[in-house]
């Protein structure tokens, strides 16, 4: 008898980071909802391209400090609550 065994691996890292990368792209949504504030309008409050806050959103971009900077100072927040589990 012959048993085939399939191994995933998954690299722990790269979950990691695209995880944090979602969560902080559910909170700058979540926040700029709650702000009554558009893509558009946080883009340009954020002096950012409108078209990076939708993939931002998404967790697709790795967004640099500046940026991050930027967008809680646009949203009138504090930066790491960009970062908390909760938003």
């Amino acid at each position: 008898m012959l048993t085939i065994v399939r191994c995933i691996i998954v690299d722990i890292n790269a979950l990691l980071v695209m995880d944090i990368r979602k969560k902080f792209g559910e909170n700058v949504k979540a926040i700029r909802i709650q702000k009554n504030l558009s893509q558009e309008k946080l883009a340009l409050k954020a002096s950012l391209d409108r078209t990076y806050i939708p993939s931002i959103e998404k967790g697709e971009r790795n967004v640099s400090i500046v940026v991050i900077e930027k967008i809680a100072k646009a949203l009138e927040i504090e930066i790491s609550i960009l970062f908390n589990e909760k938003g």
